[in-house]
Order: structure tokens, then C-alpha cells, then sequence
């Protein structure tokens, strides 16, 4: 299967995601992890799909996602950096995706000149993150919080703006 990129940037438009994960890891220096993901799910008939877009990238994995759906997943920051940022810097999206693209695209960056070693730099890539997709990260939040307040040695306080901030 031959794909064109202009195909490939409408059909991510309406089936792929930009996806910046934020997990506690006790053995990075700055005590998170940031996993920014491209994904892109689809039922499993049309699994072929997925294969041709791997190959078109060049990178990534799919896998089975849960059920009948299947996954193209890339990971790499290399690949991210390399593949899918020029990719689609150069084949826009058209629908408020490519506003998480353009978010994902700055993580990445941040991420490429060591911003996610620091602290200041997680809460910063915390704070485009949370502005993502549908904004469901309250989980990790709560743990930026706490990991704040036990770096800082203060009793814990979240602002009403804190409360209910995802990605």
C-alpha cells in the first residue's frame, strides 16, 4: 500500500493522536519521566494500514491497543524529532489537532535541549501538556504536587487552577 502525505495528514486529522505522558520515576534526575507519543488506532481490519504508515515512517510499532483496535505507536525521540515533526510541520493538520501537534512539537523540542531533566522544566512541559487532547491528567498532577511539596518542604496547597489540569 503507497500512501501520500497530504492522504496521511487528513487521515491523522481525524484518527491520530499527540499524546505527552508524565510519569513518577524515582530514577530520572528530575524524578519524572516525559513520554511523548504519535499514535494512531484503528480495528484490527484494517491493520494494513498501520503496517503501511510504519513503513512509510520508517519507525514505530504496532500493536495491539486492547480489543479489536490496533495501534501505530512511535516513541523514538529520534523519530519523533526526525520523522514525524518535519512531517507534519511540512503536511499541515487542519483541525484543532494541529494545535496539540504544535504543542507536542514544542515538548519535543524541550525535550531535545534537556528542559525534562529539571524540575522548572517538567512543570513546564507539564503546563503545555495538560492543554492537550481532552486535558484528563489529574492523576499526574497529583503527583507533580506532592513531588513539589516534598522538594520544597512546604504543607501542600493547590489552586483552584491546579485541580482539574491534564497533559
Amino acid at each position: 500500500m503507497k500512501l501520500d502525505p497530504n492522504w496521511i495528514a487528513g487521515f491523522v486529522d481525524g484518527e491520530g493522536t499527540f499524546y505527552v505522558g508524565i510519569n513518577p520515576n524515582a530514577t530520572m534526575t528530575a524524578k519524572f519521566q516525559v513520554l511523548p507519543e504519535f499514535r494512531v488506532v484503528q480495528h484490527e481490519r484494517d491493520i494494513q494500514l498501520l503496517y503501511a504508515l510504519k513503513k512509510y515512517f520508517g519507525y514505530g510499532t504496532v500493536r495491539r491497543n486492547h480489543g479489536d483496535r490496533f495501534e501505530f505507536r512511535v516513541r523514538k525521540h529520534e523519530a519523533l524529532l526526525n520523522k514525524i515533526i518535519p512531517f507534519f510541520t511540512k503536511y499541515k493538520l487542519h483541525t484543532k489537532k494541529k494545535l496539540d501537534f504544535l504543542k507536542f512539537r514544542k515538548v519535543v523540542l524541550k525535550m531535545d535541549r534537556g528542559d525534562h531533566l529539571t524540575e522548572t522544566g517538567i512543570l513546564e512541559i507539564f503546563k503545555i501538556a495538560k492543554t492537550m487532547n481532552r486535558g484528563e491528567k489529574s492523576k499526574t498532577k497529583q503527583h507533580l504536587d506532592k513531588e513539589k511539596v516534598r522538594s520544597s518542604g512546604k504543607p501542600e496547597a493547590s489552586s483552584p487552577n491546579e485541580a482539574n489540569q491534564h497533559k
